[in-house]
């Protein structure tokens, strides 16, 4: 008998991607039946999974009665916050808290939690204002620059959003093992010149890498996230993504996952076109 995989975040990147590897994947749909929690079950995505054989079920993470009914009789439950739908921390622990309450409640023998260090504790207190930063490469402008308020010895690991389910597999697969455990997704660490370099081999176009000015950006940020971006300037360069045992983390974690990581230039090259003046 199969066992019940909730999974929040359903219509987004992260839980829509490993409901799509649960999906495709023959061990791990043999082992689990998937529901997929949205709080618009209209949505093209949400429909396009219930008509894959996905229950889709209505909740909202603000809603602690409907989280209740959401996880109700899961084995396993994936858990995933938007920190800047509301960029507020308290909300964002809060609805951490509410889910997390919701799957023990439940007796869910499965949670997985998807996070990011602890910046106050990785840092001993040095930086105390890291709420969250994105790493996105989206400061792209029409003359090709890959502009990054770090510098260009900073090595930033990168992941293939769509290789999710090939993180959460092994705990997926074997719980017992892998109870407690973190797993450090990334398929490797890149500088910022080395990005712009791949980007110059895959689509033949001059992409060159920017240092900009710490707290300043090529795009309109709210205030808020201004001062998030002036408070994290540090933490990178100074403890890296994952803080300094990150990378012997990273590594372990690519040897728990079957089969391999989509590396930078193969993101790249899927993704094309990607500079269409």
């Amino acid at each position: 008998m199969r066992k019940l995989l909730t999974v929040f975040g359903a219509t987004g990147q992260q839980g829509g991607n490993l409901i799509d590897y649960t999906l495709s994947n023959p061990e791990l749909s043999r082992a689990y039946k998937i529901r997929g929690i949205t709080r618009d079950p209209s949505k093209p995505a949400a429909v396009e999974f219930q008509e894959r054989g996905v229950e889709m079920v209505k909740a909202d993470m603000d809603d602690e009665a409907s989280l209740k009914l959401a996880v109700a009789g899961s084995f396993a439950v994936f858990a995933v916050t938007n920190f800047w739908e509301k960029a507020s921390a308290a909300i964002e622990i809060a609805q951490g808290k509410a889910m997390a309450d919701a799957a023990v409640a439940a007796g869910a023998s499965l949670l997985i939690w998807s996070t990011l260090p602890n910046v106050t504790k990785m840092t001993d207190g040095t930086l105390t204002g890291v709420v969250q930063w994105d790493s996105k490469a989206d400061n792209i402008n029409g003359d090709f620059e890959f502009a990054q308020t770090w510098n260009a010895d900073t090595r930033i690991p990168l992941i293939d959003i769509k290789d999710t389910g090939k993180y959460l597999a092994p705990a997926l697969l074997n719980p017992k093992k892998y109870s407690g455990k973190i797993f450090t997704a990334a398929t490797a660490y890149y500088t910022g010149p080395e990005m712009a370099d791949t980007w110059t081999k895959v689509t033949g176009k001059k992409v060159r890498f920017v240092q900009i000015p710490g707290g300043t950006t090529k795009v309109s940020l709210p205030p808020e996230m201004m001062r998030i971006l002036k408070d994290s300037l540090g933490l990178i360069k100074d403890y890296e993504y994952y803080g300094p045992t990150g990378e012997r983390e990273v590594q372990w974690t690519l040897e728990q996952i079957e089969g391999k990581a989509s590396t930078w230039e193969e993101f790249v090259r899927a993704k094309e076109p990607w500079f269409e003046l």
